[in-house]
């Protein structure tokens, strides 16, 4: 029998020992402590195997008849039976879960657009200078593909089809390339726009639009950590991730870029412009001159028009007040009216004058013209001519205001982005300006498409639902830009996102079902009693909860992690003082663990099932035991400074 069943016996056998010693005695049970042993048991049959919405409903249903029984025996079967049914219909009726199908959609037509393979090699070339480009190359793309399809098992499977055979020719160690893939596609689960994040919202009552923004820079930052480690294991350790050889960093050029490289200028801009101007480009097409000049200008203009949305943006002056009072009711005000307003707006309110309230003055033609027809003008002893200055002011519109000078900031900023320019066009050689072309056809409507989602998202211009619906929309129109659009393709994408949203949903159900039966025998509050009879602090629970979750991660997935354990620990939440949004965010993090550790690693499996056969199970579950020390440090770092996830969302949601 392998190694890897015994342990998974072994700590079945664990669970069930601990359930019967702690538990006291039959006589002595109460409903609690049946529900304590309700929990038991869901935990060792889902690792025996058995599917994990079906036995969180099957056991769900058992025991909550049974709770029901002690109350009134007559009523028991028809209580479960309301029971299933509200339970079923209140997951049904979750908004929330509408935007599942619609990212997992998203995801499955990106997959099949064939995009990972040329954004694989257009990264591996951009890095090839960098310390273990190809293992970089791998986490940045899993990174981004993971970020864009949320489904961890293809991702792991396609870069173990095209980056892992890469790594091992380029004399990579088996270790570190399995563990650059399984951390990198696991990503997915974190970076926003997240299906776990959207479990937890649904789960413990976060908006999901908090939960994106937060998860947003710790993503990003595990990310950066990983390739740090990289680069460091690269440095230290050549022999694991050997530099690519200046072969392997040839890029082929075309005609035009042959031709304008030797006889004008290496460097993009010079050698277009001259190419353009001289009467050397005899054998150079004039429209491929001007395509790739464009093409070159591009980021110029990107940043151009940033910054300029910037300066209109800190420039805009401030709205201009509505002048009220006689001016809202068709008359002027005179400059004594002015005068008597400005100086009761300093002393504050006059006292009206002994003879009564006075006649305005000003009644001027304009006055007449917004009379009604017919009525009979308005007179006055002593007409005073009206303030120009007021009119003014009161019709001009607020666009035609003067603008604010921008800050120091602005043109700090605008400098900075100058230089960067400068060294960037300085340095843009012909080679990385086709390399820089497969970028545009790989990379930006991959980051394009993602930023747009999660823009509308964390702005509030859309709901999750409705960037979900955007985000279909722009699978759609990239699979059908790279000619991958066709029935089977979309057959595919429609089957594989019913399977998984059905499965998400059988989940909650089980889960509700599930959580309603612990509740009704009373488990939390004994649970509730016991972690408050501990007299922990805020950071110990806290630490206590995070190392639960983390050896839960081992032998459950994140889907029964959440479904499950969540329900126990977020009733505890309001009594230590601990936000539910940064409690899910360490939650997060923490749950990357579930698909790195073993024996339950579904990463390190969708890996092996594509791996050459002298590649093994242990190999690759070395490979990523350093990544699952990168994750622990990382939750540390956001406990410590939980700035980290909470800035943004304070930021946008004051």
């Amino acid at each position: 029998m392998k190694k890897e069943v015994w342990f998974g016996l072994t700590i079945m056998a664990l669970v069930v020992l601990s359930a019967f010693v702690l538990l006291p005695a039959p006589s002595e049970m109460t409903n609690g402590h049946l529900g304590l042993l309700m929990l038991a048991l869901v935990v060792v049959a889902i690792m025996l195997g058995f599917p994990t919405a079906f036995t969180l409903m099957g056991m769900g249903m058992i025991f909550a008849w049974i709770a029901y029984r002690s109350a009134n025996p007559d009523l028991a079967v028809q209580q479960t039976l309301d029971l299933m049914v509200q339970r079923a219909y209140s997951v049904m009726s979750n908004d929330v879960l509408i935007s599942i199908p619609l990212f997992v959609f998203m995801g499955y037509l990106i997959e099949r657009a064939n995009l990972i393979e040329k954004l694989f090699k257009s990264m591996h070339l951009a890095m090839a200078r960098v310390p273990g480009s190809l293992a970089v190359a791998t986490i940045v793309t899993c990174a981004i593909f993971a970020t864009a399809t949320g489904i961890v098992g293809a991702v792991v499977t396609l870069m173990g089809l095209l980056a892992l055979p890469a790594m091992l020719r380029a004399g990579y160690s088996v270790q570190l390339s399995a563990g650059a893939i399984t951390a990198g596609g696991c990503l997915g689960i974190l970076i926003p726009p997240s299906v776990m994040l959207i479990v937890y919202g649904a789960t413990a009552g976060v908006s999901v639009v908090k939960l994106y923004a937060g998860a947003f820079f710790p993503g990003i930052m595990l990310a950066t950590l990983y390739v740090l480690y990289v680069v460091i294991i690269a440095k230290i350790k050549p022999s694991m991730a050997p530099p690519m050889s200046a072969e392997d960093r040839i890029v082929p050029l075309p005609a035009f870029a042959q031709v304008v490289s030797k006889d004008i200028s290496s460097t993009v801009l010079p050698g277009l412009i001259g190419a353009i101007k001289g009467k050397r480009n005899a054998a150079v097409p004039m429209r491929d001159l001007l395509n790739h000049l464009v093409i070159a200008l591009l980021p110029l203009l990107a940043v151009a028009a940033i910054m300029g949305t910037i300066y209109f943006k800190v420039t805009a002056p401030l709205p201009v007040e509505a002048v009220e009072g006689v001016v809202a009711m068709g008359g002027e005000l005179s400059d004594s009216a002015v005068a008597e307003e400005e100086a009761s707006s300093v002393s504050g309110l006059a006292e009206p004058e002994a003879d009564g309230l006075q006649t305005p003055p000003g009644s001027t033609e304009v006055a007449k013209s917004d009379a009604a027809p017919g009525a009979e003008p308005a007179k006055a002893d002593a007409p005073a001519p009206a303030s120009a200055a007021v009119t003014a002011a009161a019709a001009t519109p607020a666009a035609d205001a003067e603008r604010l000078p921008a800050p120091l900031s602005f043109w700090i900023g605008l400098a900075s982005c100058a230089v960067a320019l400068a060294i960037f066009y300085a340095y843009f050689s012909f080679v990385r300006l086709e390399i820089f072309k497969m970028l545009l056809g790989s990379f930006f409507p991959l980051a394009l498409m993602i930023l747009a989602v999660l823009g509308t998202i964390v702005f509030g211009l859309a709901t999750p639902t409705e960037a979900a619906a955007m985000g279909s929309l722009g699978g759609l129109l990239l699979a059908a830009a790279y000619r991958r659009l066709n029935y089977v393709v979309l057959r595919e994408s429609v089957y594989l996102t019913a399977k998984t949203s059905a499965m998400v949903c059988w989940l909650f159900v089980g889960s509700s079902i599930f959580s309603a039966a612990f509740a009704l025998l009373g488990g939390q509050e004994i649970i509730n009693t016991w972690v408050l009879g501990m007299d922990l602090t805020p950071v110990q629970f806290m630490i206590l909860a995070q190392v639960v979750i983390f050896l839960l991660g081992w032998p459950l997935e994140w889907t029964e992690i959440i479904v499950i354990f969540m329900p126990i620990f977020i009733p505890l939440l309001p009594h230590f003082g601990i936000d539910p949004l940064f409690f899910g965010l360490l939650v997060a993090l923490n749950l990357q663990t579930a698909f790195l550790s073993p024996p339950v690693a579904m990463a390190a499996f969708y890996l092996k099932g594509v791996s050459p056969p002298h590649v093994t199970l242990n190999q690759i579950f070395a490979g990523m035991l350093p990544f699952m020390a990168i994750q622990v440090f990382a939750i540390v770092l956001l406990y410590l400074f939980p700035a980290i996830g909470m800035w943004l969302p304070e930021v946008l949601y004051k």
